[in-house]
């Protein structure tokens, strides 16, 4: 059964708990993880690029020269693919879907085996309890006092209060998430993660 080391809120060590074999102790599914990143990171992308073809390109509505007897080759607007200034002949356009779909046993899969990876690295830090009176500072040395201080972590808490996330907000690489909008891109983007012991039943309830 995996197991993690539980501290207080002064950083020390209490005692080791166990968590769920079924979501906390996977095997890991480098494959399956990947795939779920990838298309949870295509569904958050805008397609901002943009060309005018060349019936949006502004004017050139008259032929520049007549047809016949110039000596020149026969053209009927300015804003042809051809001229600089003309339209852009199969350009990237702002109408493209990058959506990937993506089902719900895979997303929850992923997420379990991300979780599981944690707690094998001993990247998972849990707290008994976390009590904040919306002071940084107080949050910053209870940061500070756990391990992987410094590294990038993501704190899981299941109805986070406004104080947390006033005390929270203006720590550099600590990121505050609800545990009902964990994913797979978030526990990916951060090297530790802190979770106390309500938070952890309440994701293992959610992911069973």
């Amino acid at each position: 059964m995996p197991t993690v080391a539980v501290y207080n809120q002064q950083g020390q060590k209490q005692d080791d708990m166990t968590l769920s074999e079924s979501v906390f102790g996977l095997r890991s599914n480098s494959t399956l993880v990947h795939q779920v990143y990838l298309a949870l990171e295509a569904n958050a992308r805008e397609p901002w690029a943009h060309s005018k073809d060349r019936s949006e390109v502004r004017g050139g509505g008259k032929k520049p020269w007549k047809q016949k007897g110039t000596g020149r080759a026969r053209h009927g607007s300015i804003r042809s693919p051809l001229w600089s200034g003309g339209g852009v002949t199969f350009g990237p356009r702002n109408v493209r879907n990058y959506k990937q779909k993506i089902n719900k046993k895979m997303r929850r899969q992923a997420i379990r085996v991300c979780l599981s990876a944690k707690v094998k690295s001993e990247k998972m830090i849990m707290l008994d309890e976390l009590a904040s009176a919306g002071k940084t500072k107080e949050m910053d040395t209870l940061r500070n006092a756990l391990p992987g201080a410094g590294k990038t972590t993501i704190m899981l808490v299941n109805n986070p209060s406004d104080a947390l996330f006033l005390a929270t907000r203006n720590i550099p690489r600590l990121h505050l998430q609800r545990i009902q909008d964990v994913n797979v891109v978030d526990l990916l983007h951060h090297q530790y993660v802190i979770m106390t012991k309500e938070g952890a039943a309440a994701i293992e309830k959610q992911l069973a």
